[in-house]
């Protein structure tokens, strides 16, 4: 598409997997829903075996109970934190450059809650893409405001400057 033909406004920015097709959801937006929730669920399911596999890995090593109940609960927290955290990514807007400093010293957590995350990309993508809502409250401020600037700037101009030189006209006269 040339640019003449692209609309003018604001353009959407693209999420991962669905590009801008989220905006009026046309084309394959379902089914890539469908295919990331299937995919996500998958992933999730298969770290989950990793993870009893890793479990009885302990259990042959035959370490501590203790130690055993400490991985078990490290993973539990770190997997409700970072379906938490990235939950929340998908549903607001960053507020701040310091929210990205806070998103990266999070990444190792995310990382060994990595179920968390997948579980959260699930769970988001069976309502909308993930990313779609803060995106989309974005899309419709800019496109509101450039309805507004838009509009503002509509009529003849011509008109417009008559009817500003004649007001003008009219404030010298009372003086």
């Amino acid at each position: 598409m040339t640019e003449a033909q692209q609309p003018a406004g604001p353009r959407p920015e693209p999420l991962r997997f669905f590009g801008t097709t989220w905006v009026d959801r046309s084309g394959p937006y379902a089914l890539r829903r469908a295919g990331v929730a299937a995919v996500s669920l998958l992933a999730a399911v298969a770290g989950a075996l990793v993870l009893v596999v890793g479990y009885q890995g302990l259990a042959i090593a035959e370490v501590s109970g203790f130690v055993t109940v400490l991985v078990a609960v490290m993973f539990a927290v770190c997997t409700a934190l970072a379906f938490r955290r990235t939950w929340e990514g998908f549903v607001r807007e960053p507020q701040s450059v310091a929210d990205a400093s806070v998103e990266r010293s999070l990444q190792s957590l995310r990382m060994i809650g990595f179920i968390g995350v997948l579980l959260a990309w699930f769970v988001r993508s069976l309502i909308d893409a993930p990313g779609e809502k803060p995106a989309r409250a974005a899309y419709d401020r800019e496109r509101e405001a450039y309805e507004r600037r838009r509009a503002s700037r509509a009529g003849n101009p011509a008109a417009r400057t008559a009817s500003r030189a004649g007001a003008a006209g009219k404030k010298r006269k009372r003086r």
